[in-house]
């Protein structure tokens, strides 16, 4: 029987141009064996989706999927929002971030944001070579990770990671995407919580990671996405942040969905609008 080689030739053609278009770098945030606060085990790193060539208008967005500090869940919601902002020209670096556990890290409750202020050094460290402006980099997070985000946005003079050329380690935006943000008992998501503090909690803690409670006017402008049936994490979590931004004058844009309930990610399919496309017009507005 005959073949012909052209189908097989086409095959691995395709093949191969599948491979360039999806595969990205992936970039470790420490240097080999200095990995701070680590026992053992995961390694941070910094996924980099690049728009195609020539597209790029200068903005990055580092991207904190969500996973109630157990598990990073970039699979349903940083993978699909990065593919869609390349597409508007926006370079997005999905941060793999250590979630805390005490039996691979020291003072595991501070090592995600550690995470974010290497991820911020570190992009704005290689600026050039990534073609975006160390001056348009924002930062994004989903559920838990949106909880990471506006605790390191909301407290930015607490700073975890060597910093000796003094990087500006402030997002020059935010977007939170149907985020956990206080951890008072009416209004967390108890696993995440408990993942990133322990059983042992005081009142102190509560409040310091109650991050609608420390908005001031160095806060980030930030973008905020909400389902009003979220049964997952309350959306006053997202209105109350909100309405912290409006008392201090942080520029701030909220979109509420009636349905979706949790984790729909970067398409609701509840909804005829997503919210990724007034989130990229908020970002060349602002």
């Amino acid at each position: 029987m005959y073949y012909s080689k052209y189908p097989l030739f086409i095959l691995f053609a395709c093949f191969f141009c599948f491979t360039k278009v999806f595969s990205q770098e992936i970039i470790p945030l420490y240097a080999t064996g200095k990995v701070p606060n680590a026992i053992n085990g995961d390694i941070p790193t910094l996924t980099v989706y690049k728009p195609e060539n020539g597209k790029s208008d200068g903005t990055g967005i580092i991207i904190c999927s969500g996973g109630a500090y157990l598990g990073v869940a970039d699979v349903v919601e940083g993978i699909p929002a990065a593919k869609k902002l390349t597409t508007a020209g926006i370079t997005c670096f999905l941060l793999q971030y250590r979630v805390p556990d005490g039996s691979k890290m020291t003072h595991k409750e501070t090592v995600p944001v550690m995470d974010a202020q290497r991820a911020i050094q570190y992009v704005r460290e290689h600026a050039k070579e990534f073609k975006i402006d160390k001056n348009k980099l924002g930062i994004m997070g989903f559920s838990a990770g949106g909880h990471l985000v506006s605790t390191l946005c909301t407290h930015l003079n607490d700073i975890y990671i060597d910093n000796p050329t003094n990087i500006n380690l402030k997002p020059d935006f935010m977007a939170l995407i149907y985020p956990v943000i206080s951890f008072t008992d009416s209004l967390t998501h108890i696993v995440s919580r408990l993942q990133l503090i322990g059983p042992d909690i005081t009142s102190e803690k509560i409040h310091y990671y109650s991050n609608e409670l420390h908005v001031s006017h160095s806060t980030p402008p930030t973008f905020i996405v909400h389902a009003m049936d979220d049964d997952g994490v309350s959306v006053k979590n997202s209105l109350y942040f909100y309405a912290a931004l409006q008392q201090h004058q942080v520029p701030a844009k909220l979109f509420l969905y009636a349905k979706g309930r949790h984790a729909f990610g970067a398409y609701n399919k509840e909804a005829t609008i997503q919210w990724i496309d007034p989130f990229i017009e908020w970002i060349n507005k602002n």
